[in-house]
C-alpha cells in the first residue's frame, strides 16, 4: 500500500512529535522520583515536560498507566514504607518528610496501598535499633572499667 504524500507527512509528523513527548514525560517522571517530598502538582510536572497540564495528564496516563497524582502518591507512600521499616521516626514526621501534609489522608492512603495502618506496618518489622551498628572502637571504649584501681595508683610519687 502506497501512502499519499499527505498521509506520509502526517505519519512522519506524528512519529516525530511522539518521540519528544515520551522523552519529556520521562523528565517529569524523573522529577517526581527525585523530588517527591517537594510540593509538586500537575502544573509543575507539566512545565518540566514542556506540555500543557491537560495534555500532560492525558499523555502521562497513556504512557505510564497512572495519573501524575497517583504516580507521585505511590512514590511518596513507598518511601514512607521504607522509612517506617528503617527508622524510629514518628508517623507524623514521616508523613511530612515524604511531602504529605495530612496525617489522616496519609494513613488512609497507606492503608489502601499496603492493607494496614502505618503503625501496624512498622510493628510487623523489627525495630530500627536492631539494625544500628556500633563501631568496635566505641564498644571497647565504653566497655572499659571506669573505676580502675591499680597498686601503682596507690603509691605516691617519690616514695
Amino acid at each position: 500500500m502506497m501512502l499519499r504524500p499527505d498521509s506520509a507527512r502526517r505519519a512522519y509528523s506524528t512519529l516525530m512529535t511522539q518521540l519528544p513527548i515520551a522523552r519529556h514525560l520521562l523528565r517529569a517522571k524523573d522529577l517526581a522520583d527525585a523530588r517527591y517530598a517537594d510540593q509538586l502538582d500537575v502544573t509543575v510536572l507539566a512545565r518540566a515536560a514542556g506540555l500543557s497540564p491537560a495534555h500532560f495528564s492525558r499523555a502521562f496516563r497513556k504512557a505510564f498507566g497512572d495519573s501524575p497524582h497517583a504516580y507521585l502518591l505511590t512514590r511518596r507512600l513507598e518511601r514512607a514504607a521504607a522509612l517506617l521499616r528503617n527508622t524510629d521516626n514518628s508517623v507524623a514526621d514521616i508523613c511530612i518528610a515524604v511531602g504529605l501534609t495530612s496525617i489522616g489522608s496519609f494513613t488512609t492512603s497507606f492503608k489502601r496501598m499496603f492493607g494496614t495502618t502505618p503503625t501496624a506496618y512498622r510493628d510487623s518489622f523489627p525495630p530500627a535499633s536492631a539494625f544500628a551498628l556500633v563501631p568496635a572502637c566505641v564498644v571497647r571504649a565504653y566497655s572499659r572499667p571506669q573505676l580502675r584501681t591499680f597498686r601503682e595508683d596507690d603509691r605516691r610519687v617519690g616514695e
